[in-house]
C-alpha cells in the first residue's frame, strides 16, 4: 500500500488502470494494493480554474461536480471569473471547470455579438495579465470623436475616453475624427480667367466636422472631397471673371467660393466657415506687362498732380499779386519781410528814407558793386 496526503487546499483524483475511480477530499489515504495499477493526482485548488487533459471524463462523476463550478461557453461568449472580488480569469468558448473553495466565486458571461465591453471595472479587466488576449481598448482625446467598424459596418461611436471590444475573428477597426476647426490648403493650380489670361490661384479653407459618422460614411475620404470641391469651386470663380477683377476683389471671390463648397459639402457632415484667397501668381511675361501698364498708370497720375499742382501755384501767385497791388500796406510788409530775409545774419546797419525800400535795397547793393569795382 502506498500512504497518501492529500492537505486542506487540496483535491486528490484515484485513477486505476488509467480510469478515474474516486475524488478524494483532505486527509491520509492508503492507496494502491498494486501500485503499478494505482494513481493518485494531487490537484491545488488553490488554483482556481481546474485544467485537466480528461476535464470532460471527471466531469462525468458526481463527485467531481460536487466541488467545482462548470461553465460552458459557446463561440459568441466570453466570461469573467471574479475570486473574492478580484479578476481572475477571462474565459473563452469551451466547458471550463473552477474549484468553489477555498475562495468565493463569481462568473459574469458576455455575449460578444454585442462588441464593445461596458463594465464598472474597467480599470481592472485592463490591468489584467490575459487583457490583450481578449480585448482591444483605443482611447479617444479630448474634441474627439471616433467611429468603430466590424466587416465594414458601423458598430459604435465614441467621444473622449477608453472605448473597448471585444477581440474576435473579425478585428474591429476605426477612424477618428478631430472635432476642432481645421486648416486646408489648396496647392496651387493653372486657371485661365475670363479674358485668356493664365495665372495660379492658391486657396485656404477653414472647416469643422459636424456630423463625425455622416463625414466618414457618406464618402470615402470626406477631406479629399473637400479639397476637390474647393478645387472646382475656384477654378469656375476664377475662370468667370476677367483678369483686373481677379486682383481687385480677392474678398467677393473667396465668398462665393466658400458659398458654393458650402452647398457641395452639405450632405458630408462638414461646415465651411471660411474661405480667402491667399496668393494669385502671374506667369513672368505677363508680371512684365503688368508692371509696364501699372507704370504707365502711375506716370500719368503723377504727371496729372504735378500739372494740378502748378496750376494751383500760378493761381495762388495771381492772387498774391491782385492782393498787393489792391493793398500798399500789405506790399510794404512783404519789402520788410524780403528785407529781413537778405540781412538774416548780417550785422550791419541801415537808414532808409522815405521811398521804395525795394528801390534803395537795389541802389545800395548797386554801390557796393562799383566800390568793389574801384
Amino acid at each position: 500500500m502506498k500512504r497518501t496526503r492529500i492537505r486542506q487546499h487540496e483535491i486528490g483524483l484515484w485513477f486505476r488502470d488509467g480510469d478515474f475511480r474516486k475524488l478524494l477530499l483532505p486527509g491520509t489515504y492508503l492507496v494502491g494494493r498494486f501500485f503499478w495499477r494505482d494513481r493518485v493526482e494531487v490537484i491545488d485548488t488553490m488554483q482556481t480554474l481546474f485544467e485537466h487533459r480528461q476535464l470532460e471524463v471527471l466531469l462525468q462523476s458526481g463527485d467531481v461536480r460536487e466541488h467545482v463550478t462548470v461553465v460552458d461557453l459557446v463561440d459568441d461568449q466570453r466570461a469573467l471569473v471574479w475570486r473574492n472580488g478580484r479578476l481572475a480569469h477571462f474565459l473563452g468558448p469551451g466547458r471550463h471547470a473552477l474549484w468553489s473553495q477555498p475562495f468565493h466565486i463569481e462568473v459574469e458571461v458576455f455575449d460578444v455579438t454585442e462588441p464593445r465591453l461596458r463594465h464598472a471595472k474597467m480599470e481592472a479587466l485592463l490591468a489584467h495579465r490575459d487583457a490583450a488576449k481578449f480585448l482591444q481598448a483605443v482611447h479617444t482625446e479630448h474634441r474627439e470623436h471616433t467611429v468603430f467598424f466590424r466587416g465594414g459596418r458601423v458598430i459604435d461611436v465614441a467621444e473622449s475616453g477608453p472605448a473597448v471590444f471585444w477581440r474576435l475573428e473579425t478585428a474591429v477597426t476605426w477612424r477618428t475624427v478631430d472635432l476642432r476647426e481645421q486648416t486646408l490648403d489648396v496647392a496651387g493650380q493653372e486657371i485661365l480667367t475670363a479674358d485668356r489670361v493664365t495665372l495660379r490661384a492658391n486657396l485656404m479653407l477653414t472647416y469643422v466636422v459636424t456630423d463625425p459618422l455622416e463625414a466618414l460614411t457618406a464618402v470615402s475620404d470626406f477631406e479629399q472631397a473637400l479639397y476637390r470641391e474647393a478645387q472646382l469651386a475656384l477654378r469656375a470663380a476664377v475662370g468667370g471673371r476677367v483678369l483686373d477683377k481677379v486682383l481687385a476683389d480677392k474678398e467677393a471671390l473667396g465668398v462665393e467660393i466658400q458659398s458654393t463648397v458650402a452647398d457641395r459639402v452639405a450632405g458630408m457632415g462638414i461646415a465651411v466657415r471660411g474661405v480667402g484667397l491667399r496668393d494669385v501668381i502671374l506667369p513672368g511675361e505677363m508680371r512684365t506687362i503688368l508692371n509696364r501698364v501699372i507704370e504707365a498708370q502711375k506716370e500719368a497720375e503723377a504727371n496729372l498732380i504735378r500739372r494740378r499742382e502748378e496750376t494751383a501755384a500760378a493761381r495762388s501767385q495771381a492772387n498774391t499779386a491782385r492782393l498787393l497791388a489792391e493793398n500798399p500796406v500789405l506790399a510794404r510788409l512783404k519789402e520788410l519781410e524780403a528785407l529781413q530775409a537778405i540781412l538774416a545774419g548780417t550785422k550791419a546797419t541801415f537808414v532808409f528814407g522815405r521811398g521804395d525800400l525795394v528801390h534803395q535795397v537795389a541802389e545800395l547793393a548797386a554801390g557796393d558793386e562799383t566800390a568793389r569795382g574801384e
